[in-house]
């Protein structure tokens, strides 16, 4: 599978996933986040861009209850919650949010 932006053909997985984490930018993002029917706005934005720090202070795409509360942590008990990352990620908030991040999926995530 693929996604091809600006003429660019970028490998992904069975699953969306992006299999060479250099190739992301945030077109890629936008077109993943298109395909799904979504929108990103800059609250999306500030967890793909947590996500992407995350990962590379720790080389590791967390889990829903670890993304939780982490961005809790930084970000605030408004944001920290499954809730409000339900809302922005409807189909999971670690696999979604990494996915567009450019992230492998999560450990932990069926």
């Amino acid at each position: 599978m693929a996604l091809e932006i600006n003429g660019k053909v970028i490998e992904t997985d069975e699953e969306g996933y992006i299999q060479n984490l250099n190739d992301w930018s945030p077109e890629v993002a936008e077109k993943m986040a298109g395909e799904d029917g979504c929108e990103l706005s800059d609250n999306h934005w500030e967890v793909i861009n947590f996500l992407r720090n995350y990962y590379q202070e720790y080389q590791i795409a967390p889990a829903v209850r670890v993304l939780t509360k982490a961005i809790g942590k930084k970000l605030g008990p408004e944001k920290g919650n499954s809730k409000y990352l339900y809302e922005l990620f409807p189909y999971g908030p670690a696999k979604q949010a990494c996915k567009y991040a450019g992230l492998p999926k999560p450990t932990g995530c069926v």
